[in-house]
């Protein structure tokens, strides 16, 4: 399906990437026609951008299984054009063969069919002059440069995951802003749009929990992101916390919304529900400065007294401090406070 709408933004993320498959596919290239004497290294090249692509997750063992499914079915089906030559029958024997040992070797239905793919087309296309097996080796060649580019060209997971994250907070703010503003002025309407903005709200977490484990890949073997560790394992307490909170926050906005249907304002919870977006503003600020946490965790500590019992509420009003509670849990977590201490920070309940 075309989508013109956010095509600047789009070619503008994925420049990085589309310069480093161009370079490491020309790199494919030419050690296979200049090196070794292939005059058409096709597989040097396939294998290279197909590796790389430009999904968001280029953990190097994504970029090596999607290599060795396309260097494994060129090398199955070139052994069996060399012993029985071609033909409807050996085509057949081909893609059964390549899709058996792929499924044997690994779980993934991707890895079957790129291996599958690759045995049809050794068997459809011409020979090439380059010796017994020289698709093999320039599927080698370019799985290998996708390797190499992938720990020396990376892509930035870091900016990835923090543009994952800014995604995430923006909604959590607007959802929580909503959620206060329909307490002081009930709003139905309003208050049915928050709830669904916050349950759109996990493929988000998804894709930033994705950026995480590419950094954590590509920080093991590129020597340039070694310093990054630190800030990788900060962003991941983050992430898991704000993920907990996400979810906690989707059960909080749903009774909101079926409380709000009164027409009442309840100025006290938009108070305290106002005091939790400082809270994830301060968490926030903390993406791009990970030593400024300890002011959202000061913060936390100090909001926790306010999370006890309120006997002058209504008992529908309680329940919305009650399951403020876990909310202010996670949140803490996401701010590296140890989640047992975070509940000890609560006041007791009766």
């Amino acid at each position: 399906m075309f989508e013109l709408r956010g095509g600047s933004a789009r070619v503008k993320d994925s420049l990085w990437a589309i310069f480093q498959i161009a370079m490491a596919t020309t790199t494919a290239y030419a050690i296979a026609y200049f090196g070794l004497g292939h005059p058409v290294p096709l597989l040097a090249v396939t294998v290279a951008i197909s590796s790389l692509g430009l999904a968001r997750d280029t953990r190097p063992d994504r970029v090596a299984a999607t290599a060795l499914a396309m260097t494994l079915g060129v090398g199955l089906s070139e052994s069996l054009l060399l012993l029985f030559g071609a033909g409807s029958i050996q085509l057949l024997v081909a893609i059964l063969l390549a899709l058996l040992v792929a499924r044997f070797i690994s779980q993934s239905p991707a890895f079957a069919l790129t291996a599958a793919i690759q045995a049809v087309l050794v068997q459809l296309l011409q020979v090439p002059s380059g010796g017994v097996y020289a698709r093999v080796i320039d599927g080698i060649i370019g799985g290998l440069v996708a390797l190499v580019f992938t720990a020396l060209l990376p892509r930035n997971p870091i900016k990835l995951a923090r543009a994952d994250a800014a995604k995430l907070f923006a909604i959590f703010k607007d959802t929580l802003g909503d959620v206060r503003s329909v307490l002081l002025t009930p709003d139905v309407q309003l208050a049915d749009s928050a709830l669904d903005r916050i349950r759109t709200t996990q493929p988000l977490i998804d894709n930033w929990r994705a950026s995480l484990e590419s950094a954590i890949a590509i920080g093991k073997i590129s020597p340039f992101y070694r310093w990054a560790k630190q800030q990788i394992k900060d962003q991941l307490v983050l992430m898991e916390g704000m993920d907990l909170a996400t979810r906690n926050l989707r059960v909080v906005v749903r009774r909101v919304d079926f409380l709000v249907r009164d027409l009442r304002p309840r100025k006290e919870l938009a108070q305290l529900v106002a005091k939790f977006l400082i809270a994830v503003d301060l968490l926030e600020s903390s993406l791009d400065d990970f030593s400024l946490s300890h002011k959202a965790r000061k913060y936390l500590v100090k909001l926790a007294p306010e999370l006890g019992v309120y006997p002058a509420l209504p008992l529908s009003e309680q329940v919305i401090v009650l399951q403020l509670r876990p909310l202010f849990v996670d949140l803490c977590q996401a701010s590296g406070i140890d989640i047992e201490k975070a509940k000890d920070l609560l006041p007791a309940v009766d």
